[in-house]
């Protein structure tokens, strides 16, 4: 499937996939340094960021998801690449290690480890940003989102450390929640989701301290599905990506080893 992506770097090839209502750009703290030891490929999911939605009458699931994944990498020729992702991006990641089509799969705050209530909430928590986003953007965006108190509270839920997203990444991220045509019925389809079937390549699954989002506690049920530890990390939210870069660089490399 044609999706868009940006790719830097040199070496094995590595996938990187964003949560729901992102877009790749969520990786640009780590990309860099990611690619100086990686060929990194990082992807727009079909209906999110720059790519184009799924064909009409199919469902968004991320079983689909998966699928568009698979086939965008079959056709830049990626053959088992490793494969890392964040929040849906990092439930994909684990799915693609169950379909045995990856190197290996690193796992950042995977969705699908929750039980009902917590599902509710992430839920709810989901469709008030995005409300939020469209009822702020683009008018107000340049005032709220510049104020440090407006920077803080449109991020707060999904980072620890606020101040080191930029108010041009918050602005780019909440455009992308705002105008993603797949949200909706992809948001709708997690009701059913359950963690994917066994791993058949190696997987390492990480955890923010501070996911506000999806709470650490999940970590644990992760855990056990997988049969190994999770990994922690240190002062982190749901997207750690900005919160410790050096961290997460670092757990996705070794994941990726």
């Amino acid at each position: 499937m044609d999706l868009a992506f940006e790719r830097r770097g040199t070496g094995t090839p590595l996938v990187l996939l964003h949560g729901i209502g992102h877009h790749w750009q969520a990786w640009l703290p780590v990309l860099d340094r990611l690619a100086e030891e990686r060929d990194v490929i990082a992807v727009d999911f079909p209906g999110f960021g720059a790519s184009p939605p799924l064909p009409p009458g199919s469902p968004y699931t991320a079983e689909t998801l998966a699928d568009a994944v698979e086939s965008f990498c079959a056709t830049l020729d990626l053959r088992e690449p490793h494969v890392a992702g964040n929040s849906m991006g990092g439930y994909v990641a684990l799915e693609l290690a169950s379909r045995g089509v990856v190197r290996t799969a690193t796992a950042i705050s995977p969705a699908g480890f929750w039980n009902r209530s917590e599902f509710v909430y992430a839920r709810a928590v989901l469709r008030a940003l995005r409300a939020s986003a469209t009822a702020v953007l683009p008018r107000q965006a340049p005032v709220t989102l510049e104020h440090p108190l407006g920077h803080a509270i449109s991020v707060g839920m999904l980072v620890a450390h606020p101040s080191r997203l930029s108010t041009e990444a918050v602005r780019a991220g909440a455009q992308a929640l705002r105008d993603a045509p797949g949200f909706d019925d992809t948001l709708d389809s997690f009701a059913w989701l359950m963690p994917p079937a066994p791993p058949k390549t190696p997987i390492t699954i990480a955890w923010g301290e501070r996911d506000r989002l999806l709470p650490r506690r999940q970590a644990v049920r992760a855990a056990r599905w997988s049969g190994q530890r999770v990994r922690l990390l240190r002062g982190c939210g749901h997207l750690p990506m900005s919160d410790a870069p050096e961290l997460v660089a670092e757990v996705l490399l070794e994941g990726s080893r």
